[in-house]
């Protein structure tokens, strides 16, 4: 069993920047892929980031150049730098790290851009 810790969320304004992180626990191996997903209220949960086991990085477009997602292999965790923040960004984000044979999603924070 993995347990998924997130931290970071809360409430800035638009222009303004917030880190996220996402500490995983618990039976570790063989990780895939770690990344950051979102949802907003009446919308679908989308991708916002992911790394792979290899270093490879795909953002959304509509996060490139203002998202960096990174990670600590010695410690199972992986960061969201969300930078330049504006309203649409506002949506709950969850953690999710993927391994053989688990998909496992964190409990999800919230992330609110506003005046």
């Amino acid at each position: 069993q993995v347990q998924l810790v997130e931290s970071g969320g809360g409430l800035v304004q638009p222009g303004g920047s917030l880190r996220l992180s996402c500490a995983a626990s618990g039976s570790i191996a063989n990780i895939n892929t770690m990344g950051w997903y979102r949802q907003a209220p009446g919308k679908q949960r989308e991708l916002v980031a992911v790394i792979t086991s290899g270093g490879r990085i795909n953002y959304a477009e509509s996060v490139k150049g203002r998202f960096t997602i990174s990670k600590d292999i010695a410690k199972n965790t992986v960061y969201l730098q969300m930078n330049s923040l504006k309203p649409e960004d506002t949506a709950v984000y969850y953690c999710n790290v993927w391994m053989i044979g688990a998909n496992n999603w964190g409990q999800g924070t919230q992330v609110t851009v506003s005046s």
